[in-house]
Order: structure tokens, then C-alpha cells, then sequence
């Protein structure tokens, strides 16, 4: 296998001990559980509340998200601006950021003495510790890993085919819908769904700036942290639910290869 695929047959080790050290602790939560009470632990009202929290707030994220982020992926794979390293650096920054000082960075524009949280407040508008400071919170974290993966794609495709379109005298709306689109429809769904994978296991951001409460900001990962303490089983439980949850969301993101060359016949077509 190793001569086939050109690996260093020294590599194997190193390698299993990686897939060991992501694995172990997955097989021991595993092992860990109640399975005596398991669907009764995950069954409990407040554990439903937060797991019906976080899909509909990670859902609301990832089409933030989307909305957001393939544009601002076209600008920095697209452009030539002298801004665009700063730019680069910022949607980088939630990545090795502590997530609590994003909440905190989060509470400093839209708390009640943010920098916009006190014009909003006259208005009567509130956006800290709510649900929509959940789906803001989720949305920081989770921006980077779609703008990542629609910039990386777009610079491998290319723009071999946009400037074809150009050429031919196509306007820029109908470049972007007709080729550039086309091309990217699998990264867009991948990056889309490790977002939503992201944003369903925020805990800091979202305990700085939304707090904890029920039915309202206690999303799974802080259901989790809170039964810990008072219920040890029900913690375990829930975080195996997370577990699997996540890892179907990362299987069907995988599942989508980078830009295949049946795409680039279907943009041809398109012209």
C-alpha cells in the first residue's frame, strides 16, 4: 500500500499514534456511558431544549455564514487590494482566538455599554444574552472555516473559465451565477457544513455573550458543562450525543470532494 501511494513506510507510526490520540478519548466516552438510562438521560427536558437550541441556532449561523462569507472568500481570492493580508488576518483571528475573548469582543460592540449595543438599547433592542447573541457568537467562530474553504477552493479552480466568459461578453452577474458558482457548489456545501459543525460546539463565545438560559442561550455544549457537576451520567451522555451528531455533519461534509472536473463541463455548457 505504502509503495503504491509513495508514503515512507516510517510515517505509519507516527500516523497511527495521531489517529490513536483523536480516537482513544472518543472510544473511552463511549465506554463511559449509561446505556442502562442513555435515552432517558438525553430525553430530559432540558437536555431537549438545548439540543433543539443549538440545531436551530447553528442553522440560523451557517446561513449567516453563507450569506457573508462566500462573498467575502470571492473578495480575498479575486482581488488584488495592498488590504487584503489585514483582511486575511482578521477572518483568521476567531480561529486561534480564545473563544471567551470573543465573547468578551462580542459583548464590547453589542453589550448594553458596547459601542452599539448603547444606540440599540435606546431603540429598545437588546441582542446580549439572547438567542441572537447566540447565533452572533456561533457565527464569529464558525465564519472562518467557510471563508477558508471557498478561498482555498476558488484559487485552485482558477480563473480560466470566468475570463473565457469575459471574453465572450459575458457581464459580471451572469459570470458569477453561470461559472463561478458551478464550480464551487462543492466547496460551498462543504464549507456550509463545517460551519454548522462549528457553531454547534460553541461553549465560550456564546456563555461570555449570551449567557446560560434554559430555552433561551443554553445551548448543548453549556447543557453539558452545567450537568457535570450535578449530574455526571447525563453529562457523558449528552456529550457522546454531540459526539455523533458532529461526526454525521463532518462524514456528509467529506463526503463532498474538491472541484471536480464534471463541474467544469457543466460551467462550459453554461457559457
Amino acid at each position: 500500500m505504502t509503495s503504491r501511494t509513495g508514503i515512507p513506510p516510517w510515517l505509519l507510526l507516527p500516523a497511527a499514534i495521531g489517529f490513536a490520540l483523536v480516537a482513544g478519548p472518543l472510544v473511552a466516552l463511549t465506554g463511559a456511558v449509561d446505556w442502562s438510562h442513555f435515552f432517558e438521560l438525553i430525553t430530559s427536558p432540558a437536555s431537549r431544549d438545548a439540543l433543539e437550541l443549538s440545531l436551530r441556532t447553528s442553522l440560523a449561523a451557517a446561513a449567516l455564514c453563507l450569506l457573508f462569507g462566500v462573498p467575502m472568500a470571492a473578495v480575498l481570492a479575486r482581488t488584488r487590494w495592498r488590504i487584503l493580508p489585514l483582511l486575511r488576518a482578521m477572518v483568521l483571528l476567531p480561529l486561534v482566538l480564545p473563544p471567551v475573548v470573543g465573547g468578551l469582543a462580542l459583548l464590547s460592540l453589542f453589550g448594553r455599554r458596547g459601542l452599539l449595543g448603547r444606540e440599540l438599547e435606546t431603540m429598545g433592542i437588546q441582542i446580549a444574552f439572547s438567542t441572537t447573541a447566540v447565533v452572533l457568537a456561533q457565527t464569529f467562530v464558525a465564519l472562518p472555516f467557510l471563508v477558508i474553504t471557498l478561498e482555498s477552493a476558488m484559487r485552485t479552480a482558477g480563473d480560466r473559465y470566468e475570463r473565457i466568459a469575459a471574453t465572450l461578453g459575458a457581464r459580471p452577474g451572469h459570470i458569477w451565477w453561470r461559472v463561478t458558482v458551478p464550480l464551487l457548489r462543492p466547496a460551498v456545501i462543504s464549507g456550509t457544513v463545517l460551519a454548522f459543525a462549528r457553531a454547534l460546539g460553541e461553549f465560550g463565545a456564546t456563555l461570555t455573550f449570551a449567557g446560560s438560559l434554559q430555552g433561551r442561550t443554553r445551548t448543548l455544549p453549556l447543557e453539558i458543562y452545567l450537568q457535570r457537576e450535578s449530574d455526571p451520567d447525563a453529562a457523558v451522555a449528552l456529550s457522546l450525543l454531540l459526539v455523533l451528531v458532529a461526526a454525521v455533519v463532518v462524514l456528509i461534509a467529506y463526503r463532498r470532494g474538491p472541484v471536480r472536473t464534471r463541474r467544469s463541463r457543466d460551467v462550459e455548457q453554461g457559457i
